[in-house]
């Protein structure tokens, strides 16, 4: 997987990316070179006493620590360039992909889940990459180049490597295999704390609410507790880690002085090739480190890697089908025939085979007892979600068979929960048309009953919005999405429980107001007060994901009891009659 996102996101950097490897590759011959020069310098110049030889080598070890270090900037400097870039390009593919998502799949992943995919996730990868950019490309080559010139230098001292390389090895090994079960835990337990986390703070005024404030803090203490502990533990192993490897090294140096200063004694090694040795050894466990350093992020670059195209692989169920059509809308007549929706996993239907039709210039209101499927509905409008059976249409044409954004170009929808975003009031109001003018936008809000509450606030259309319209209460937040929905003067008005903020007086001129907006479009309003959709063209009674009644509201009072019961619990008898 981790090959797989690499290779995908590095294509376009080929330029880049070879660049790094040339650099790198020159930095590392030149740092294998240094301590031949050394070498030469102590043997030929500070043994002899020739300052001739001192100055003329001195020379070329000043030219080559220079190139050294002029192509470590510049391997950095592009390997940083490169790797951010293709971090920002899977950000970018993981945010197209889960905007193209659907409830089904957003609920299957979970928000926090993917908020942690798309930024620490993505972040381990694209410090991986860095890593690999300055470490990978010259750790074998100055491991395998060290080897070869500590034999250059002494072959029966070289010896040593076949004990301390395998140690090493052996080291890495056994503490490999604890990390990686590790790090796939602790990403798991960062996707815990961030969901109980983003409960927490969206759900604050409940919990002070209830006094749960210990509970919660007990609850999220767990999550972090778990986090921490596992964490904890690769810390231990990645700590055991080192002073092992350097306990190697140490004794690596220890004994080439050792065995090094018998054979200088005997005049079968010079003093110069010592000191060559001694730093290319430690060049071979420098390389070894780097390595190592290497092997302990690929593992968790590897588990965030799987999680990414975790992702970047789903592909939503609501789409587009082969060869869609554009929707040419003529009224918005929207007709439903026997359709059905079952949640996946769900041993029963949310919906049950239901056939009704909404025509342009009428209201079609919605009634039912919470959880009858009154939502579920109407997000098969717009195709947020796919019926499981049946069949939809808008002005005789099959929404299956059409493009979503033709669809949802003529749908205006204001959800139950009225959300906005951060920006200007205008901002939000031509979220569904960002060519209206402010002329429109006013209209809007003066039909929503917004406009007093907007003119009076400072900056009016430019007046900032917290996210999620924070700083508004929820009555206004849903006159404001009324208004961002009529901006859009679509053919068909979808209004879910959309006035419940709203006092008496304030619905019943939103709604007189709304009348004229709406005289030919389609509109259909889900609803929890009888006494606002007496006046409705057709009432359907939803019961269980069953239509259990349908007409007027007259029809209805004579033909149907769960209607009468919904009624008869909200108004008294004389306004029933």
């Amino acid at each position: 997987m981790l090959l797989r996102l690499v290779r995908e996101n590095l294509a376009p950097y080929k330029g880049a990316v070879a660049a790094v490897v040339l650099l790198q590759l020159l930095q590392t011959v030149a740092t294998l070179y240094l301590p031949t020069l050394n070498a030469d310098i102590i043997d030929r110049g500070v043994v002899t006493g020739d300052t001739g030889v001192i100055m003329q080598v001195g020379g070329w070890m000043l030219a080559v620590t220079a190139v050294q270090v002029l192509c470590s900037i510049s391997a950095t400097y592009l390997a940083s360039r490169v790797a951010m870039s293709a971090g920002r390009n899977i950000r970018a593919a993981l945010f197209t992909n889960v905007e193209t998502f659907s409830s089904r799949e957003v609920g299957l992943f979970g928000p926090p889940s993917l908020i942690t995919r798309t930024t620490n996730d993505v972040q381990q990868v694209q410090m991986t990459l860095l890593m690999t950019f300055t470490m990978m490309v010259s750790a074998p080559i100055m491991g395998i180049g060290g080897v070869l010139l500590a034999l250059n230098q002494d072959i029966p001292l070289s010896g040593i490597l076949l004990l301390i390389l395998p140690a090493l090895f052996l080291v890495i090994g056994l503490v490999l295999r604890r990390l990686i079960p590790l790090f796939r835990r602790a990403q798991r337990q960062i996707d815990r704390v961030n969901s109980v986390l983003r409960e927490q703070i969206m759900g604050i005024s409940v919990i002070r609410a209830f006094i749960r404030e210990h509970s919660e803090q007990d609850r999220f203490a767990g999550a972090n507790r778990d986090l921490t502990s596992t964490q904890l533990r690769i810390s231990q192993l990645l700590a055991l880690l080192f002073p092992a490897a350097m306990l190697v090294a140490n004794l690596a140096t220890v004994a080439v002085v050792w065995f090094g200063a018998f054979r200088i004694d005997a005049g079968q090694m010079q003093i110069g090739a010592l000191t060559a040795f001694i730093a290319y050894i430690m060049q071979i466990l420098m390389a070894v480190m780097m390595s190592m350093f290497m092997i302990m992020m690929l593992p968790r670059a590897a588990v965030c890697a799987e999680r990414i195209f975790e992702v970047l692989d789903t592909r939503t169920t609501v789409a587009d089908a082969p060869g869609a059509a554009e929707l040419a809308y003529d009224g918005g007549r929207l007709t439903f025939t026997d359709v059905g929706y079952s949640y996946p996993g769900a041993e029963d239907p949310v919906l049950f085979n239901l056939s009704f039709e909404a025509l342009p210039g009428e209201t079609t209101a919605i009634i039912g007892s919470t959880g009858s499927g009154k939502t579920t509905l109407l997000s098969l409008v717009p195709r947020l979600l796919d019926s499981t059976s049946g069949r939809i249409t808008v002005d005789g044409q099959d929404i299956a068979g059409v493009t979503l954004s033709s669809l949802r170009r003529g749908i205006g929808l204001v959800p139950q929960r009225a959300y906005l975003f951060s920006g200007t009031i205008a901002s939000n109001l031509r979220f569904g048309k960002p060519e209206a003018t402010d002329a429109e936008l006013w209209e809007a809000l003066e039909t929503a009953q917004a406009a007093d509450f907007v003119r009076a606030a400072e900056g009016g259309l430019a007046h900032q919005v917290e996210q999620g319209g924070a700083n508004f209460s929820g009555g206004q937040r849903q006159r404001l999405a009324i208004a961002r929905a009529l901006v859009v003067r679509p053919s068909i008005y979808l209004f879910d429980d959309s006035f419940s903020a709203l006092d008496f007086a304030t619905d019943a001129r939103l709604r007189a107001a709304l009348k004229p907006q709406t005289r030919e479009a389609t509109v259909i309003v889900v609803a929890q007060r009888v006494n606002t959709i007496t006046d409705a063209a057709r009432i359907l009674v939803l019961e269980e994901g069953r239509i259990v009644g349908q007409g007027t509201h007259a029809e209805l009072m004579a033909s149907s009891d769960t209607y009468r019961e919904i009624v008869a619990s909200q108004l008294t008898a004389e306004e029933v009659a």
